[in-house]
């Protein structure tokens, strides 16, 4: 796979940390698929930069789970565990039902209106098929939540953990879950932080991050070469 960034890709941030982005990004959304094999020498290359903010960017990778660094044999990108895909989601729920309780208790005008905002421009990448363009928006709108309960540091702690699910929750947009289901539990959840309704907005986010245990099972049985117990 070809990879590259922008001339001015590094101007704010660190190298490592671009590269980072660059490779999660690849390997959530399946351009660099599980068992694939990452030249650090080559990436390098391809990227303009040296070896060490490659590496730097393998050690998070492997931290988040999504390759595995095997001494004196390279670099390989995991196969998606459903076990620990499980587990996050687990975890993730537990965190997330926290905030939008926190969020809807104390929500904004300005809140209420970016999630609208944001639904709106979900509807539009459903529309033009952009599942790239959805993950991003669907990113936007949990962490507007976050950010709009106070919760910024619970959502950093998410972002690590979330990586196995990305991986699924890309998969599932073509496959098992249609977006307008997504958008729909969006919906559901923005209604009732504008309502105020913390009760509501719980069982809103409960059914939507449920939505997971739903298609996990769909896929791997349709991707076997994805998936590993």
């Amino acid at each position: 796979m070809d990879m590259s960034l922008p001339p001015d890709a590094f101007r704010h941030g660190s190298v490592s940390n671009k590269v980072y982005d660059l490779l999660r990004d690849a390997i959530i959304q399946l351009k660099l698929r599980p068992g694939n094999p990452l030249s650090e020498t080559e990436l390098a290359r391809q990227l303009k930069v040296s070896r060490q903010p490659v590496r730097e960017a393998f050690i998070k990778l492997a931290e988040a789970g999504l390759v595995e660094v095997r001494p004196q044999r390279g670099t390989y990108v995991l196969l998606i565990s459903r076990r620990d895909v499980d587990n996050a989601r687990f975890i993730r729920e537990a965190i997330e039902v926290a905030f939008v309780r926190k969020a809807a208790a104390e929500a904004s005008d300005a809140l209420v209106d970016e999630l609208k905002q944001l639904i709106l421009r979900q509807a539009a990448a459903r529309d033009r098929s952009d599942h790239v363009a959805f993950l991003e928006l669907d990113e936007e709108f949990h962490q507007a939540i976050a950010r709009g309960a106070g919760c910024e540091t619970a959502w950093k702690l998410l972002e690590t953990l979330k990586a196995q699910m990305d991986r699924v929750r890309f998969l599932s947009f073509a496959e098992a879950t249609p977006i307008d289901t997504l958008i729909g539990q969006h919906e559901a959840i923005a209604s009732a932080i504008a309502a105020r309704d913390p009760e509501r907005a719980e069982a809103a986010m409960r059914v939507h991050l449920g939505e997971l245990l739903k298609s996990l099972p769909k896929l791997a049985e349709a991707h076997p070469d994805l998936f590993t117990a």
